[in-house]
């Protein structure tokens, strides 16, 4: 379950968000809106921008899977100074390479692992908390807010858009 939720849903989610941003550049384009203004729109006053919403989506990713494993230090370090779609894309391409570095074996002990960052001043929890109250909240947090900042900016944009292809059988 560690490894599918933090990784290959992570990477799907990842992938549904970029296809998002797909599209929010085609619709720049469509009505010759200068990209910088979409990445750089957000929902409220005090609420981050879209590149924020897509780096914090990203750093969430990559480091709930680090932490979940003890290999924070392997994790691929971002300067937060994207400022391009490019950027942005070349930064979920990374991630989404770092998630499938990972093995299933990779997340034997991750139910138990305490997890703790700096902004917990010395608190944890276990990896089942970490993954259930943490990565997957706020990963989900962090790509639904950059879609509502891009649909509230007349990006044609819908729910099939984030949930992306669904497994369907026959």
């Amino acid at each position: 379950m560690y490894f599918q939720l933090s990784t290959t849903q992570a990477t799907k989610m990842l992938h549904n968000l970029q296809h998002i941003l797909d599209k929010s550049s085609a619709y720049a384009l469509s009505k010759k809106i200068d990209m910088s203004v979409l990445l750089n729109a957000r929902l409220a006053p005090d609420q981050f921008p879209l590149i924020r919403q897509v780096q914090i989506a990203c750093d969430t990713a990559k480091l709930g899977a680090a932490r979940l494993t003890n290999q924070v230090e392997h994790a691929p370090k971002h300067a937060d100074d994207e400022s391009t779609l490019e950027q942005l894309t070349q930064r979920i391409n990374d991630t989404v390479a770092y998630l499938a570095s990972f093995k299933e074996t990779d997340f034997a002990s991750a139910a138990t692992q305490h997890v703790s960052q700096p902004r917990w001043e010395g608190k944890y929890l276990t990896g089942e908390e970490f993954l259930m109250q943490h990565i997957l909240p706020n990963l989900y947090f962090h790509i639904t807010t950059a879609y509502a900042i891009l649909r509230h900016n007349g990006v044609d944009v819908g729910k099939k858009d984030y949930l992306g292809a669904m497994p369907y059988k026959v």
